[in-house]
């Protein structure tokens, strides 16, 4: 019985040992999570139940248990590189099959999907029309556009200006571009036509002889558009009309072959104070064709694309999961686990969220193994194996010394 009892001690010290070496190789694995060998002793019974006698059968592995606690946090630069910091696993799809990842050792395919390192694609929730949303319903594979950014026209030209309130009437009439004493103040911003060309866009302010009136002059490409706008402000320097601060300007007809460049002067924010010309503001809504410039990842897992006109297109949502029992999840390899029944279904959401941690752009989560402690661990397993085997040892000299008994 001596043998038997000792020699699950030894099947046990054994296994530990096998856990621990496995901690310790994986210590600079990212995204590992550690292992501990839970033990437990057993009795020998048998119909009538356990007798008072009996001193135990010995001792074997309950489980071997991971351990999903935070592993430390490094930058690396990379934007594609995603840390989670807190609660939450990463979903991944390869071939169809799912599973769930703490590492975020993240690159692109020839095809411009976000794998990891053995091929499963980062799965993510896709953008709805406009891209100020996401459907949470959906998984979607994140593949990044490698497209240019199309052009947007300019529709909408916001300034804010101060006109001096003591200017003087030009000396010259009447108003002509090329000759600066027709007008008292000009300022410029670039357009854009419908292909995305560049288009200087001029505004000058003529100061007639009726108190607080203004007379504005657009020109595009040194063409006029339209007649002069009358702009008249209050006693207190606040613009009087138009009412509601916005000029509709005729159609410009480019040469590029464009559509006509129609857009809207929103002058609200403009004042006459004083005796200096200033200007506060001066906005359009149109922008260039962009190329991709980068990627950028927030901290609620939105997948960004950066272009070079200033835009960013949202790719999608990172999806998060999580489970009532992690360490029911089933170890796949790679780094990744699969969903069972005793890690419960899957709870999916999004970083950064009640429920789920942050994501960090350009980081990676180490491994949680400490090695002092693995180590300690391993003298640990290694004189509970040598206890063992001296019982064994001990075992055989006492079977030896029965035997030799006449």
């Amino acid at each position: 019985m001596s043998f038997n009892i000792a020699l699950t001690g030894l099947n046990a010290a054994s296994a530990d040992l096998s856990v621990t070496a496995n901690n310790i190789a994986n210590a600079n694995t990212t995204g590992f999570k550690e292992s501990r060998a839970q033990f437990a002793d057993f009795f020998l019974s048998n119909a009538y139940g356990v007798s008072d006698t009996a001193v135990g059968g010995g001792v074997r592995v309950g489980k071997v248990s991971q351990q999903f606690t935070q592993g430390a946090i490094s930058v690396t630069n990379n934007s594609l590189d995603l840390a989670v910091s807190g609660t939450g696993m990463f979903t991944l799809s390869k071939n169809g099959a799912i599973s769930y990842s703490r590492a975020g050792q993240f690159g692109t395919d020839r095809d411009g999907y976000v794998v990891n390192g053995s091929g499963a694609r980062l799965q993510a929730y896709p953008p709805v029309a406009g891209g100020a949303s996401f459907d949470s319903a959906n998984l979607s594979d994140i593949q990044l556009s490698t497209s240019d950014n199309p052009p947007s026209p300019t529709t909408l030209l916001k300034t804010g200006v101060n006109l001096p309130a003591e200017a003087k009437v030009p000396v010259t009439t009447p108003f002509a571009s090329t000759d600066p004493t027709s007008y008292n103040n000009t300022t410029s911003v670039t357009v854009y036509d419908s292909l995305g060309t560049a288009h200087p866009a001029n505004l000058f302010f003529v100061k007639s002889a009726t108190p607080n009136e203004w007379t504005m002059h657009t020109q595009i490409d040194g063409n006029e558009i339209g007649t002069g706008q009358t702009v008249t402000f209050n006693a207190d320097g606040s613009l009087a009309t138009p009412a509601n601060g916005q000029i509709a300007l005729p159609s410009y007809t480019t040469t590029t072959g464009s559509n006509p460049v129609t857009m809207t002067l929103d002058l609200k924010n403009s004042t006459q104070y004083g005796n200096t010309f200033s200007v506060n503001s001066l906005t359009q809504d149109g922008y260039a064709t962009g190329r991709l410039s980068g990627i950028e990842v927030t901290q609620e897992g939105v997948v960004q694309a950066r272009f070079t006109n200033g835009q960013a297109t949202p790719l999608g949502q990172i999806a998060m999961a999580n489970f009532a029992n992690p360490q029911g999840l089933q170890q796949l390899g790679d780094t990744s686990w699969g969903e069972t029944f005793s890690s419960g279904p899957v709870i999916r959401g999004t970083a950064n969220s009640s429920n789920f941690g942050l994501i960090q752009s350009g980081a990676l989560e180490g491994s949680n193994v400490d090695i002092t402690k693995q180590l300690v661990n391993m003298i640990t397993s290694q004189r509970s194996f040598q206890a063992n085997a001296q019982m064994i040892s001990t075992t055989d000299q006492i079977t030896q010394t029965i035997i030799n008994i006449r």
